[in-house]
């Protein structure tokens, strides 16, 4: 059985890049072992993110994720059976939002700075199947 989950954190530290470029390389180099596949957009200090795997890897890695002190106000918006994968093609693909159209951000957010504490899981999981569908995942060699 496999099972999605999506959640949303601020970055605690103060240079978000650098730790954006950790938080992706520790996941591009673990998640493979771990039968886990996903995505992550950042936008200024937060971060949504989507994993896809095992039930027990998933949790574990969300429970590791809660826990991290480079995430604050980690927020659960789903935890999901999934009858398949739909990010199966990175060990964690990236999105950096400011290389999107602003409109394509207006069509799920009420700005144009994306704000995931302010957007339903729903409205998330779309924006980020429109980013995959646009060609905007940068995979950083690491596609699958």
């Amino acid at each position: 059985m496999i099972v999605r989950c999506l959640y949303a954190s601020r970055m605690t530290k103060t240079n978000p890049a650098a730790a954006r470029k950790a938080i992706l390389d520790a996941s591009r180099k673990n998640n493979g072992k771990l039968g886990i596949t996903g995505v992550l957009i950042s936008a200024g200090d937060a971060f949504i993110q989507v994993l896809e795997g095992g039930r027990p890897q998933v949790s574990q890695l969300y429970n590791t994720i809660v826990q991290d002190k480079r995430h604050s106000g980690v927020t659960l918006f789903a935890f999901e059976e999934i009858a398949h994968r739909e990010f199966e093609g990175w060990s964690m693909g990236e999105i950096a939002t400011d290389q999107v159209n602003p409109a394509l951000l207006l069509k799920y957010s009420a700005t144009t700075r994306l704000d995931p504490f302010a957007m339903s899981g729903s409205a998330m999981l779309a924006l980020m199947h429109e980013l995959v569908a646009t060609g905007s995942v940068v995979c950083g060699g690491n596609r699958r």
